[in-house]
């Protein structure tokens, strides 16, 4: 097939050997299966900032640390070189989460390299050596949704323990292989410690599984995964081998609005009383 440009550099500078077909073509990035020394793998190539179909990319980057001073600076800017650096670092997010990620023991594609912004990395089969299908488009059985349910909040905790959050988890970023999901497509990776949305986000993906997973098997709708997790890592409790029940009690003590309506009168009364106050001394000065 053609070369595409974005591969061009990393053919010419022997990093891959040919390009065999495009994988898929997505918002953010297409991606292409290649061979690399005699090895294939996916290459991802991700799309500039103009052609990204990715929303609110700025709440997904809160809390992400750059190592230039320089950068720092100017990423809460509108210049040249703040946009330069806001896209480097949408596209070293996903390479740094990958790395983060393998060593954690989190099931993600083993990555290989990234060069001329490009990811290189594990080419995800299935028991036949094709392409991995994605997780809509596998048909499971109760049986199956259960174990994997349990599986992906596993992954959920040992990433977060790991200090991220997918930040974007769905049926269509797992994979799934003869062993069963791989968590996929990371660029949005939320720092948990450092991003005021990290919550919402966590429990958006936990949700978006637990849905998934509950067209099998139903009564997977009754758990509360997200705020028992969310719950242990706030306490600093939460270990890759904690034990989640997916109950989660939560605080359904009514407001006391008698008392909160008192509060708002007397205070209410207050206010006119200093006004009035001021009025009668403005009055006596005249």
């Amino acid at each position: 097939m053609k070369i595409p440009r974005g591969l061009q550099p990393l053919i010419e500078d022997g990093k891959i050997d040919a390009v065999l077909r495009q994988l898929k073509s997505g918002k953010e990035a297409s991606v292409y299966v290649v061979s690399c020394g005699g090895q294939v793998c996916c290459a991802k190539v991700y799309k500039e900032a103009e052609r990204r179909g990715f929303h609110k990319l700025a709440q997904y980057q809160e809390g992400r640390k750059t190592r230039n001073s320089r950068d720092a600076r100017a990423q809460g800017k509108r210049s040249r070189h703040s946009r330069d650096v806001q896209e480097s670092a949408w596209k070293n997010a996903e390479v740094e989460a990958l790395y983060r990620l393998a060593g954690a023991g989190v099931r993600v594609p083993k990555p290989h390299d990234a060069h001329e912004g490009v990811l290189l990395m594990e080419l995800v089969v299935d028991e036949f050596g094709n392409p991995a299908p994605r997780l809509n488009e596998v048909t499971m059985t109760p049986e199956q949704a259960r174990s994997w349910h349990a599986f992906m909040m596993a992954q959920i905790v040992r990433m977060l323990c790991a200090g991220l959050i997918h930040g974007d988890l769905s049926d269509f970023n797992v994979l799934v292989d003869a062993a069963g999901p791989v968590i996929i497509d990371l660029p949005q990776a939320v720092n948990a410690a450092s991003n005021n949305n990290a919550f919402a986000m966590l429990e958006r993906d936990v949700n978006n599984m637990r849905a998934t997973f509950a067209s099998a098997a139903p009564e997977l709708l009754g758990t509360s995964y997200a705020h028992e997790i969310w719950g242990l890592y706030q306490a600093s409790e939460l270990t890759p081998e904690s034990v989640l029940t997916g109950q989660f009690a939560h605080d359904l003590a009514a407001a006391d609005v008698g008392m909160v309506l008192d509060h708002i009168e007397a205070a209410r009364e207050e206010a006119e009383a200093r006004q009035r106050g001021r009025e009668l001394a403005a009055a006596e000065g005249a």
